[in-house]
């Protein structure tokens, strides 16, 4: 079994406590306090209903609503969704959703809804809530923004590899064309940028739909986009997109039949966690909690 394919929490391997307890006993508090150690640096909540999409492509937004509530409680293990999102956000908050409006992949509008519908369910003003993508710098709610919410689809890219959380905050720059060098290695500088700095609560990387190849900026073709059901909840998009990106990968070998890289690669989900310290793209060290339906699920 492949590594990625065999994700034990640190929860599940201290249960029994039975390896700390035998180490303690011998004698040898160091092998068992390296033991206890937490093995993740980061936790994602990886969820699927397989009847998110149906098969006219018509997303259920009740399904979605409830998706995100479970990986919202998931990740913050907690009972309902309303104490997580108070754990992110408070009724003071100015909370800019940034969404991705790619017309052939947008971010599904359920989705933002579910997302403005919690927040003022926290006490957030309906007036200091906003959902935007191109005109994030001139829009007055993000310029006031205390909160950002990181919510797009992920999608191969001709510039990035893939289109990800990280690439998705790339319209809070006057020129986005500057960093697109090197395959949009640059990308991680972004979010150390004032107006964007330490304001993202929770990054969504939605995979309901995932489209695995392009050929060209902006293709889309039916082809080669497939029903996952899925959503990639976590406040590390690095790890988000890290397991996004394996996902993606998985899907190009099994329709591909061999290993056929991305063009460009996606390295700048990687530079992101190593030179800019947005997190980890060390799938060893990211807790991957899986929730609901995991046929077919390529990690």
């Amino acid at each position: 079994m492949k590594k990625a394919d065999a994700v034990v929490t640190r929860r599940e391997f201290l249960k029994t406590g039975t390896v700390v307890a035998v180490g303690l006993a011998a004698g040898l508090p160091s092998l068992a306090e390296e033991l206890a150690a937490p093995f993740y640096t980061s936790r994602i909540i990886l969820i699927r209903d397989k009847n998110a999409v149906g098969p006219d492509g018509a997303i259920n937004g009740e399904i979605l609503q409830k998706m995100l509530d479970d990986a919202v409680c998931a990740f913050f293990e907690i009972k309902t969704p309303l104490e997580g999102w108070k754990k992110i956000i408070k009724p003071e908050d100015i909370v800019g959703i940034k969404s991705n409006v790619w017309k052939y992949l947008p971010t599904p509008s359920a989705l933002e809804d579910a997302i403005r519908t919690r927040l003022m369910e926290v006490g957030v003003d309906a007036a200091d809530i906003s959902v935007d993508d191109r005109n994030v710098l001139n829009n007055p709610v993000f310029q006031k923004a205390t909160a950002l919410i990181n919510i797009r689809p992920m999608r191969t890219h001709s510039w990035s590899g893939v289109g990800s959380l990280i690439k998705n905050y790339i319209m809070f720059v006057e020129e986005p064309s500057d960093y697109h060098d090197n395959s949009c290695a640059p990308l991680g500088a972004i979010w150390h940028l004032p107006h964007v700095k330490d304001k993202t609560r929770l990054n969504i990387l939605v995979m309901l739909t995932p489209q695995f190849h392009n050929a060209g900026p902006h293709h889309f073709d039916k082809e080669y986009i497939w029903n996952y059901g899925g959503l990639i909840v976590s406040n590390d998009p690095v790890a988000a997109d890290t397991v996004g990106l394996r996902i993606i990968q998985k899907k190009r070998k099994r329709y591909y039949g061999d290993d056929r890289p991305l063009r460009p690669a996606a390295h700048h989900i990687a530079i992101a966690g190593t030179k800019y310290n947005l997190g980890t793209s060390d799938l060893s060290k990211i807790e991957i909690v899986r929730l609901g339906w995991m046929e077919e699920s390529l990690i």
